[in-house]
């Protein structure tokens, strides 16, 4: 490079979650030539739409197809599979641990943390050895082949306590992720039973459990009631108020005295700022999360900024009636954070004022399983069954990135509404070597 001539700057950011992604989307289409290099770092090479997890769970989309391969979108971007360990933003500097354990030291001129959040457990005994979260695609297709299998196991055992067992099934957690979870998977399973010669849908037992006095904050309380009722009618029974005490060895005991045995405990409970965070000198609140202003700025700090999950942004929405309100952990700020935060970059790069992230909650929509859903919109339009079904679907599939998986999905939406969904176990993706391991004995 010509003496004297300016340096790009680098730009980093940590995280390829929705911030990560729609942020380092926005950057490669705006920064003008050599005005800046962008880095992406993320333990996973792709993006996972959440949202759509339950229906991926569920069968009706395929897994590939809720997730965004990193490097396929964001060819003017050098992305980093690692995990980054610590950040030192006095030095500029942060440190990548790669899949094979080496680290590196990664240098950069401006921060962008989209590190996201984490499951929060709780200390409840079994909960660690038994439980599964719903966060990843992993997950979602670990859980799917799971349920299934366990039908399979109640079809062939003559054990009552055994087939019990096998057939009951509980989400622990009543906000959005649990009740999609569990309203998908039992509508798949319900489906899935007519199958099997010896098990009905009445041979299953599923449970919601929840902490607090209702289901689904996100909804107006109305909507909530119309939810536990329609999960009631499903079979399905919701505890509220109601704390796991124990999950050791698959025995279930709730704080109400009721005790019984289930092979499928999900962990919905809360989220928490990823903890990698306490491994940075970034201004922390009393949760975790990195402070920042209202233009999605790190508090105190001109080159570095935070969004999504792991970012404690003032809600100006609400800061009228609370100083101190800030952002909840929804896809929903997350996606409009990172299209606020792009502009607010490219702003302090060119010398220019950056503006505030300001978002007025619009609504919500819920998935049911399939043609069930809720929707509240601004309080004012409720709608339930069908109608808010297709809503919720067509609302997500517009924030999905890229038209080619928005293709794939209205794809995959079609085939399983001619065909029906599939209800096949693959057991063997959770260990596949069993049969080369026989094999090799045999």
């Amino acid at each position: 490079m010509a003496k004297g001539k300016k340096q790009p700057k680098r730009i980093l950011i940590v995280g390829g979650g929705y911030v990560g992604l729609y942020t380092a989307l926005g950057l490669q289409k705006k920064l003008r030539s050599l005005e800046a290099s962008v880095t992406v770092v993320d333990p996973q090479p792709h993006m996972t739409y959440q949202p759509f997890l339950p229906e991926a769970a569920a069968g009706s989309i395929e897994p590939r197809h809720v997730v965004v391969p990193l490097r396929k979108v964001l060819r003017r971007c050098h992305v980093l599979t690692g995990r980054v360990t610590k950040i030192d933003h006095a030095a500029k500097t942060a440190t990548v641990e790669s899949i094979d354990g080496h680290t590196d030291s990664v240098e950069y001129d401006l921060l962008i943390s989209a590190l996201g959040s984490v499951s929060r457990l709780l200390p409840i005994p079994g909960l660690e050895e038994r439980g599964v979260g719903f966060k990843t695609v992993g997950e979602a297709i670990y859980l799917r082949n799971h349920v299934l299998s366990r039908l399979d196991l109640a079809e062939s055992t003559s054990d009552p306590e055994l087939r019990r067992k096998l057939l009951s099934f509980v989400v622990i957690g009543g906000g959005y992720a649990g009740v999609e979870a569990l309203a998908e998977l039992e509508d798949m399973a319900r489906y899935a039973v007519r199958y099997y010669d010896t098990i009905s849908a009445k041979d299953m037992r599923w449970v919601l459990v929840e902490a607090s006095n209702r289901i689904m904050p996100e909804v107006s309380a109305k909507m909530g009631v119309y939810t536990v009722k329609v999960l009631e009618k499903r079979g399905i029974e919701v505890f509220l108020d109601t704390r796991a005490k124990s999950l050791e060895n698959g025995h279930v005991i709730l704080d109400d005295g009721t005790e019984f045995d289930a092979d499928t405990i999900i962990w919905t409970a809360g989220v928490k700022a990823n903890p990698m965070l306490a491994n940075t000198d970034l201004p922390l609140d009393q949760r975790g999360r990195v402070r920042c202003t209202a233009e999605l700025q790190v508090e105190g700090l001109s080159d570095a900024w935070a969004a999504g999950d792991n970012a404690a942004v003032p809600d100006l929405s609400r800061t009228a009636e609370d100083p101190t309100a800030t952002c909840s952990p929804s896809a929903q700020h997350a996606v409009r954070q990172a299209k606020r935060l792009v502009p607010n970059v490219l702003a302090a790069l060119r010398g220019k004022k950056q503006k505030p992230y300001v978002h007025k909650y619009q609504g919500s929509v819920a998935s049911l399983g399939l043609y069930k859903g809720v929707t509240d919109v601004l309080g004012v339009i409720r709608l339930k069954g069908f109608l808010a079904w297709g809503l919720h679907r067509a609302y997500h599939l517009s924030r999905m990135p890229t038209f080619n998986r928005k293709v794939r999905i209205m794809f995959d939406w079609l085939g399983a509404f001619v065909f029906r969904r599939e209800v096949i176990s693959m057991g063997q993706i959770q260990d596949p070597k069993t049969e080369f391991t026989r094999a090799a004995k045999s």
